[in-house]
């Protein structure tokens, strides 16, 4: 998982892809952390995002770098914990001017069931399960 993480924070912008109803819906993304040995991502719970996930929690992931990209599939499961909140944000000191772990607003999920695979035209598949 380690890699997988490398790789989102190497990219330093990711896209990440939620259904609404029938539609996809995409948007840039830019958190990736490791926390008690899960993927984690952070949001706003007043984001259109926020809601499609606790709707339909299959997401994807996409990101590219240096001729690679990685896709990302599986479940983000919301982590309400406080302490799971705040090492978020202390990975991300920037967002402090945003968010705090006790906001209210501050989301994180982890990922369940996902299968990481970085991919180029040079070289074979490398699938990642976690």
């Amino acid at each position: 998982m380690e890699e997988v993480v490398k790789f989102l924070k190497d990219a330093n912008t990711y896209y990440l892809a939620t259904v609404e109803g029938d539609q996809p819906r995409v948007r840039p993304f830019g958190t990736a952390h490791i926390f008690e040995g899960k993927l984690y991502i952070q949001t706003g719970k007043v984001k259109e995002v926020s809601k499609q996930l606790h709707v339909n929690p299959k997401a994807e992931i996409c990101a590219f770098k240096g001729g690679e990209w990685i896709r990302i599939a599986g479940e983000l499961v919301e982590d309400d914990r406080r302490e799971a909140r705040q090492s978020m944000l202390d990975d991300y000191p920037g967002l402090k001017k945003m968010y705090s772990a006790d906001d209210g607003n501050t989301e994180v999920f982890y990922f369940k069931n996902a299968t990481a695979t970085i991919s180029a035209f040079n070289h074979e598949p490398k699938v990642i399960k976690f």
